[in-house]
């Protein structure tokens, strides 16, 4: 282990134990000095044990690591995922006036507006019932995909419900066939749009579900070159699957599909809430760019969400990260994000090709508050396990009529975290218990039952409303947010390896389990469970 993080745990190790709430008592600006902002949006990262200390250390890892120039070569087009040989440029898809951006010396801008002037003329044609099926305008858009292309558009879409007055967007992504049997039970076969995402068209869950879908909707009287639509770049297969040319919205192979909802794979979400709501999302988006690129590292939004990611993982060895949104329609976002991250920095090579010697990414779960108050909060209140947790909350709600519903909302994310700080001590249950008639020993005994051990970190994010402007803002600050950490710990995070393997023993397991295939090849757990789905699969 390199002296980066040797002096990093040298420097945790005599305050491993000390009481975050000491921190508040010696240094009355704490909340302020371990607070940062951005434009309307403040991330508040001082109920940890962080101190300038620890501060000054882990930002001295931005310096030591490269972190600037490896910022500015993402930006700027070098090829940075380098077991891929690509570059990695989410970013310019919502560069709407940020000017060239150049890979292999060529301006990709002209492309990437050109793209998304056609997806306007597209969601447009829709929206107003230019474009119809043949049952009359569009009710539904179905979106099939799978990975990026289900989980950032799925995200989004439900993100932005209050913004939403076109189609209703459905999403099918799962090859269990009750996926896309349940979604397309109440549609129209002559009324349903459906969007097909994958770039090389050939993704088996995917394909396997809009053969599906194509089959229901020619049975019911549809036509395919009014009703389907695609991303991709294959344009022979979505020729020869029979959807028109000007349906087909590709994207390079710099976007990655866990960075790819600002694209084409969007385009369900500007079908849903519009093109200039669309925009607003991008522009969103590209202010976070800004942002990262400009702030000093102490003031730098993405810089310190990794940064704390780093000190609760890789110092602390917390094994894991709840991400907590106080706002009922970001309920996908811990989804979203479990991608985002475990997919990006779930790696144990280093970019040299040698083994880490770190932990690597944490695993990244979460559910909406206040629902999840009332199923694992236990644990990460009075579990043995120490659990960071991040949570976001809108100052503000949609529905000035469900205002009081948004205080007790809010009160509750503020009370939770002050909670996991502060904690309750045996004299402070005790003291609760009053006299209720009981044994001493029996009191002592459900006095301990009481007890929170506090000193539990979290971080908050708080904004004014969630807006599509904002989404965009969240979206972009944890995509850099896991450049950062990446970057810090010296691997690849735009490569995803480690979903191959399982890919081709499907592939090669789907004539055993068809029964063309003998199982004996196969590993005696797996024949056996073969043996079983034959006897009992009809």
């Amino acid at each position: 282990m390199d002296s980066n993080w040797t002096d990093l745990h040298a420097l945790y190790a005599p305050i491993a134990q000390r009481r975050i709430t000491d921190l508040f008592a010696d240094t009355p600006d704490r909340a302020e000095d371990f607070s940062a902002a951005f434009e309307d949006m403040r991330l508040d990262y001082s109920k940890t044990n962080i101190d300038n200390a620890a501060r000054d250390a882990l930002i001295a890892l931005c310096d030591r690591t490269g972190l600037a120039t490896r910022r500015e070569a993402m930006f700027t087009g070098a090829p940075i995922n380098e077991t891929e040989g690509r570059a990695v440029l989410h970013t310019a898809l919502r560069n709407l006036d940020g000017g060239p951006v150049l890979v292999d010396g060529t301006d990709v801008m002209p492309e990437v507006l050109d793209t998304l002037a056609r997806m306007r003329r597209f969601a447009d044609a829709v929206r107003s019932g230019a474009l119809a099926g043949p049952g009359g305008a569009f009710r539904d858009v179905v979106n099939i995909g799978i990975g990026g292309s289900d989980l950032g558009p799925r995200m989004a879409v439900r993100a932005l419900v209050p913004y939403h007055h076109g189609p209703r967007c459905h999403f099918v992504s799962n090859v269990d066939g009750a996926d896309i049997s349940d979604t397309l039970r109440d549609l129209d076969p002559r009324r349903t749009l459906f969007i097909v995402a994958s770039k090389s068209f050939t993704t088996i869950e995917t394909m396997t579900n809009a053969r599906t879908a194509l089959a229901w909707m020619e049975q019911g009287g549809g036509d395919v070159a009014t009703q389907f639509a695609a991303v991709s770049t294959a344009p022979d297969r979505t020729a020869a699957f029979g959807i028109d040319a000007e349906h087909v919205f590709g994207f390079a192979d710099w976007v990655g599909g866990r960075y790819s909802v600002w694209g084409p794979v969007g385009l369900s979400v500007m079908l849903a809430v519009g093109p200039d709501a669309f925009d607003a999302f991008l522009r969103g988006g590209q202010a976070m760019d800004r942002h990262f690129r400009a702030a000093p590292w102490g003031q730098n939004l993405p810089v310190l969400l990794a940064l704390v990611g780093i000190w609760h993982h890789q110092i602390c060895g917390h094994a894991t990260r709840a991400v907590l949104p106080y706002d009922q329609r970001l309920a996908r976002l811990p989804a979203y994000l479990q991608q985002l991250e475990m997919e990006s920095n779930g790696k144990s090579v280093a970019m040299d090709g040698h083994a880490l010697t770190m932990q690597s990414g944490p695993v990244v779960w979460g559910e909406p508050g206040t629902n999840g108050q009332h199923a694992f909060y236990q644990l990460i209140h009075q579990g043995t396990a120490v659990v960071p947790c991040e949570f976001l909350l809108a100052a503000q709600g949609h529905d000035p009529n469900l205002a009081h519903h948004h205080r007790l909302l809010v009160a509750n994310c503020l009370a939770q975290s002050q909670a996991l700080m502060r904690g309750r001590s045996l004299d402070e249950a005790r003291a609760l218990m009053g006299d209720i008639g009981l044994a001493e020993d029996e009191r002592e005994r459900r006095a301990r039952h009481r007890v929170f051990a506090g000193n539990r970190p979290s971080v908050t994010l708080v904004y004014p409303q969630l807006t599509p402007f904002v989404l965009g803002q969240i979206i972009a600050l944890y995509e850099h947010r896991v450049f950062v950490e990446g970057t810090i710990l010296g691997i690849n995070s735009f490569d995803q390896w480690g979903v191959e393997l399982g890919k081709e023993l499907a592939e090669s397991l789907q004539p055993v389990i068809e029964g063309t295939e003998d199982a004996a090849a196969s590993d005696g757990s797996t024949a056996a469970l073969v043996r079983f789905v034959h006897r009992h699969g009809g």
